[in-house]
């Protein structure tokens, strides 16, 4: 018999029916189902209200960066690049694509757990066996009702189905999902992040070598000073031929020098150009001043730092998909129970097929009770468990890894800061050594040589000062990417 002639007698469940079928299901799931023999205890979370960080530097600001702290530096050409990174950075359009599989995917979990109506139609051509149950309908013997032993047979009607989900296991699936939608934001989040700071940092790196190399120009003009009047005591025979190849060798260094200069700018600029795509070229920057830096430290910067970093808000996410995915796994041991009904017109002859007396219908109550599967449920639920805690693992670590990135910065920034002042004296005492050296040259008491010579080491100490400046720009920029850089969790967990 084919699949329509069995709809054909299938028996809509009566009260009775219905009612024993329920007082079978209700005593196979408290004594037969299969048992969950090992339930694993989830690992601890670090509780970050316990973590205190101490060392914050003198006169610190309680503010936390703001979510276009790089505006901060009152930068146009450098707003202009991380807008551009932001919009078309290749790295970013790649971890928002996952952004929209983890919403896809949690749409799909919502829509599991919601009945399902289906239309249907088809038409058949079919000849009956004469040999088989159906054997009197391969006559054609009208009288009889039969006229076989071709058939055209047509169905069409709805069908519907519908997973009670008595134990939450669908309802689970929906949260571990939405669970790992709302980590991919955060990670999109940290995305942005990475990018920012890495076009910020970059973009005063090339400052800071733009200023090193007006720097080393001006070394190479005073060292052809002295080359220049070296080689003129040479001619005269005053000095020897060894003391006028050192000075030429080291006016051939700042060449050298110059050249790596314009090299690391080169590279500079191609991995900046990486970083805010090939949509648009890298236009040409106009030499800035290197910007002072302003350290700020929040308040309550232990327990809020959960909410301000996007690497742990998505650790957190993922580690409550991962309790609902162990919910899910535990679920699995109970029986499901499924509704299904069909109603149709079905007919052997399509002449036939818009009677009312076409029509059938029916109602099925099914259950599906495991109990006996080999290990398999308790073999997810261990894998699951595992993978839970192995989240909650990469969670502890992470707040570690976060709170050691805080003290870290808060280190460096309060170190090179001390640095800077004692090389800001440092150049002070060398300006006034090169002042009082003009004003002897100025009243005839030395040549001009000497000049130059007497400003070769404060080049070389602004040079330091110069570098420290670019460090210190690093350092903040890391501290405000270790707070988050602005980000701010929309909701707080409800599983933690």
């Amino acid at each position: 018999m084919n699949k329509t002639n069995k709809k054909n007698h299938s028996i809509i469940p009566n009260k009775k029916l219905l009612r024993s079928s329920l007082l079978i299901a209700l005593s196979f799931a408290i004594g037969g189902c299969a048992m969950i023999h090992s339930d694993k205890t989830p690992l601890p979370q670090t509780d970050l209200s316990q973590i205190h960080i101490n060392d914050a530097p003198a006169g610190a600001l309680r503010a936390w960066p703001g979510n276009h702290w790089w505006q901060n530096y009152h930068n146009p050409q450098l707003n202009h690049l991380v807008e551009q990174a932001l919009a078309d950075s290749p790295s970013l359009a790649v971890v928002r694509q996952r952004v929209e599989i983890a919403k896809a995917q949690t749409d799909r979990a919502r829509a599991d757990d919601l009945p399902i109506v289906n239309f249907g139609a088809d038409v058949e051509r079919q000849k009956m066996s004469a040999e088989g149950v159906m054997g009197p309908f391969a006559l054609d013997d009208p009288a009889a009702g039969t006229t076989g032993p071709w058939y055209t047979n047509g169905t069409f009607g709805l069908q519907a189905s519908y997973d009670l989900d008595l134990w939450g296991k669908n309802r689970a699936q929906v949260e571990s999902a939405l669970g790992v939608y709302k980590a991919r934001q955060a990670e999109l989040a940290e995305s942005e992040l990475l990018v920012s700071s890495a076009v910020t940092q970059i973009y005063w790196d090339i400052q800071t070598v733009k200023a090193l190399q007006d720097i080393l120009i001006e070394v190479k003009a005073q060292e052809a000073i002295i080359a220049d009047t070296d080689r003129k005591l040479y001619n005269e025979g005053i000095i020897s031929s060894l003391e006028q190849t050192e000075t030429e060798t080291q006016f051939t260094k700042i060449d050298e020098q110059i050249d790596a200069s314009r090299g690391n700018l080169l590279l500079l600029r191609a991995n900046l150009q990486a970083l805010v795509g090939l949509k648009t070229p890298l236009p040409a920057l106009k030499t800035v001043p290197l910007p002072d830096v302003i350290s700020t430290l929040p308040q309550n910067l232990s327990y809020e730092l959960l909410a301000r970093r996007p690497d742990l808000q998505a650790a957190h996410w993922y580690i409550d998909a991962s309790l609902s995915q162990v919910d899910a796994a535990k679920a699995a041991f109970y029986p499901e129970i499924n509704l299904m009904g069909f109603l149709q017109n079905d007919a052997l002859h399509l002449s036939d097929l818009f009677r009312g007396s076409a029509q059938q219908m029916g109602g099925i109550l099914g259950l599906t009770l495991p109990i006996f599967d080999g290990g398999r449920l308790n073999a997810n639920l261990s894998i699951v468990q595992s993978n839970s805690n192995l989240n909650i693992a990469s969670y502890n670590k992470a707040v570690v890894n976060a709170v050691t990135e805080v003290t870290k910065g808060i280190t460096q920034l309060q170190t090179i800061s001390d640095q800077s002042a004692h090389q800001t004296e440092v150049v002070d005492g060398d300006q006034k050594i090169w002042s009082l050296t003009q004003m002897r040259f100025q009243a005839g008491l030395i040549s001009g040589v000497n000049v130059a010579k007497a400003k070769l080491p404060l080049l070389a100490e602004q040079s330091k000062l110069i570098e420290l400046h670019g460090r210190w720009i690093d350092a903040d920029i890391n501290l405000t990417k270790s707070l988050g850089g602005g980000y701010r969790a929309s909701g707080t967990s409800s599983k933690s």
